[in-house]
């Protein structure tokens, strides 16, 4: 191990694994689609880092805007205004889904954007009730983890979580339901989900959260009609209907936010990543106008010394550029999506252990199975010791210079919105390589 990487191990805790024997790369350079680690080792990233790397590494005129702002104000009060701040801001306004157009309140990232959405909405609301799903990730800060509700919420949970309430969302490869048909399932979902409104009092229900495209936890497409019947049951309420795009946003499934592929229109956008193509860390929550300007004559509960910071709003107006002038989300949608789909699923005919092959865009994933009859899981889910034999899969992929991330048996598959078609055919070959690799434990 070189010298960098044991001053790492020694001093630095990295997130979510026990820390003894944990060794990675010591990644020192990006440009593109690449990562480059202390010893020169190339690795195609397709992860997008944490599915947030949108733009590619190193853009130039993002680095540029950064720089540029640097030597001109490297931080003003929220409570004074400030130029890149209220350019940002209107050109999310623009990009909302919203006629009447948006305003927002940045923070650093998504889980302090959850945090300060619900603050948010029992503000407009006087509810307190903020109903999410089981399988969801919305951060790891003191709200947003109690709003999560897989497997990482349960070391920290119990403290602060009052008034959450969560139910089971639609997965049509593992039906909660016992779904026959993506119909079936989708009705059984409203339906239950319905159910727990009315046993919850509707009344004292102040949004419904959710992310349109599950993110790290196996990136499922909810089937068609069940975004919108989550619409029509939260204007049937008086529930505040919230998208969490802190990984679906800003071109990742091939639109400025997943809600618009799907057609659906939310009350409040919770977001992060891509929106500074994670270059300097932003997030914030936009809310329609029309919700927003009841903070014309009322205090906004929420506040920040980082919101709108100077450098990441500049890095925000940038990016935000970049992607217009590089018809970015149409390319997802357009080139990305298909070659993606074709490729997995060319794997998924050749491999026995990929049980499903799922997603839009640039926002894929593998479900991996010991048995596709069954559906087995490769690795049971929620279980961090079973979940070692996915290390040789992702090992394998390393030594071919390929950097992703999953969770469990599920692998994600995110390149970055700029990735060429070849560096695309070089990441199917290592996957190849990887599942073989896995499959001959």
């Amino acid at each position: 191990m070189t010298e960098l990487a044991e001053l790492h191990a020694r001093h630095v805790l990295t997130p979510w694994i026990a820390q003894g024997g944990f060794r990675a790369p010591v990644l020192v350079r990006g440009e593109g689609s690449s990562l480059f680690d202390e010893t020169g080792k190339k690795y195609l990233d397709a992860g997008s880092g944490l599915v947030a790397v949108n733009l590619g590494h190193s853009h130039p005129a993002v680095a540029k805007a950064i720089a540029d702002q640097a030597h001109t104000l490297c931080y003003s009060s929220p409570a004074w205004f400030n130029d890149k701040r209220a350019i940002l801001a209107e050109k999310l306004s623009k990009m909302s889904p919203w006629d009447e157009g948006a305003r927002v309140f940045f923070t650093t990232g998504g889980a302090e954007s959850n945090d300060d959405m619900v603050r948010i909405v029992r503000a407009l609301t006087g509810r307190s009730k903020i109903l999410t799903a089981y399988r969801s990730y919305h951060g790891a800060s003191g709200q947003s983890i109690e709003l999560t509700g897989e497997d990482r919420r349960w070391t920290g949970e119990a403290h602060g979580g009052a008034g959450v309430i969560r139910f089971f969302a639609p997965y049509p490869y593992r039906s909660p339901f016992f779904a026959t048909t993506p119909e079936e399932e989708c009705e059984r979902a409203l339906a239950q989900l319905e159910r727990i409104v009315m046993h919850e009092s509707p009344n004292r229900i102040g949004a419904l959260l959710i992310e349109p495209i599950v993110g790290s936890n196996g990136v499922v497409v909810y089937p068609a009609g069940y975004l919108e019947g989550l619409r029509a049951l939260c204007t049937k309420y008086g529930i505040l209907l919230v998208f969490d795009e802190v990984m679906t946003g800003f071109g990742r499934t091939g639109a400025a936010f997943a809600g618009e592929r799907h057609g659906v229109v939310p009350d409040l956008i919770v977001f992060a990543k891509g929106v500074t193509s994670a270059y300097v860390p932003l997030g914030g929550v936009m809310i329609r106008e029309s919700l927003a300007k009841t903070f014309d004559d009322r205090p906004l509960p929420n506040g920040h010394t980082y919101s709108g910071h100077p450098l990441a709003v500049a890095a925000g107006v940038a990016t935000l550029e970049a992607y217009e002038a590089g018809g970015i989300f149409a390319r997802a949608r357009d080139v990305l999506e298909p070659k993606i789909r074709a490729g997995l699923e060319a794997l998924a005919a050749k491999h026995e252990i990929i049980g499903e092959v799922r997603g839009m865009g640039a926002f894929f994933a593998l479900e991996l199975v010991k048995d596709r009859a069954t559906k087995e899981p490769f690795v049971p889910w929620a279980d961090a010791k079973s979940a070692a034999p996915m290390k040789a899969f992702f090992g394998a992929l390393r030594e071919r210079g390929v950097y992703t991330f999953g969770r469990f048996n599920c692998v994600m598959f995110a390149p970055p919105l700029v990735v060429t078609e070849a560096e695309l055919d070089f990441g199917f070959e290592a996957y190849d390589h990887a599942l073989t690799v896995l499959a001959n434990g």
